[in-house]
């Protein structure tokens, strides 16, 4: 499932097509994705003008200026495709109709966005701006904002007897981090994966914070991880996955210099940890 950087990733790619613009058509092709449409879906987006483009952990937040904001996750296997835009050095001409385009926006500016998902395990809602809703209820600070701060990781990791990695993937403590940077963190960290939370010393909390920082702004930069289905809104792969150093290479010799170390893929809670037994302690 994408995480913090791939959502972004494609946020950015939206926002020079999407932000200020208006919906001269919406087209809603199913009833549902993982759970039902909004009733009138097409109706309430279909001339409404887009006055911002946010992200909250895993979602996509458009504002539009009927008081209502789209929300949308990708899921598994969810792309937001741009068509007749140009995008940097992407062009795509309109395709056409595919069997998986569910929702289809057609922008006042002639450009297309296409929700394509052939699992349907993506979502999408329209609820009030000034509301919640309840999958973004309860989230933790996002990694970027000042709420997400050491005095804080530390006073929500004291005590906790869950691994350091079951942590962080709590969504309630911080919100966007998933399988594949939460790995990727902890091997720069030094930490293993299956140490208890509570048991970290307070400068190892509070290294987390800017590595996972770094982790997440390099990501970014890369357009994401391209893994099974991913893709930019422009159609271009991730490439962070080219930089993994711990994530899906196990077997592989760790790349810590001076350590001997080899990989190993770890099972915890049903999801594979990946990391260096002998640097991570």
């Amino acid at each position: 499932m994408p995480e913090l950087p791939e959502v972004e990733t494609v946020r950015r790619g939206l926002l020079p097509v999407m932000e200020g613009a208006v919906i001269d058509r919406a087209e809603v092709n199913r009833p549902d994705l993982r759970w039902p449409l909004p009733d009138r879906m097409a109706d309430r987006l279909t001339g409404k003008r887009v006055t911002a483009l946010r992200r909250r952990s895993k979602y996509i937040l458009a504002d539009l200026d009927s008081g209502e904001t789209l929300l949308v996750h990708l899921g598994m296997s969810g792309r937001m495709l741009i068509s007749g835009a140009q995008l940097g050095s992407f062009y795509h001409d309109h395709p056409a109709p595919q069997k998986h385009d569910h929702v289809v926006l057609h922008m006042d500016s002639g450009t297309r966005i296409t929700f394509n998902d052939a699992r349907r395990f993506g979502a999408m809602d329209l609820l009030p701006t000034s509301g919640t809703h309840p999958l973004l209820a309860g989230l933790g600070p996002e990694p970027f904002g000042n709420d997400f701060n050491e005095p804080y990781l530390a006073a929500r990791l004291k005590g906790r007897k869950t691994p350091i990695k079951a942590a962080l993937l709590d969504q309630r403590i911080v919100a966007g981090l998933g399988n594949i940077y939460v790995a990727e963190t902890l091997f720069r960290a030094r930490i293993s994966p299956l140490r208890l939370a509570g048991d970290l010393a307070e400068p190892q909390v509070h290294g987390l914070v800017p590595v996972i920082r770094d982790v997440l702004a390099e990501a970014i930069e890369a357009g994401g991880s391209s893994l099974r289905d991913f893709r930019q809104a422009n159609g271009e792969l991730g490439y962070f996955s080219k930089h993994f150093q711990v994530y899906d290479r196990e077997g592989d010799p760790c790349e810590t210099p001076g350590c001997s170390g080899v990989i190993t893929r770890t099972v915890q809670s049903g999801r594979s940890s990946f990391w260096c037994p002998t640097c991570q302690r």
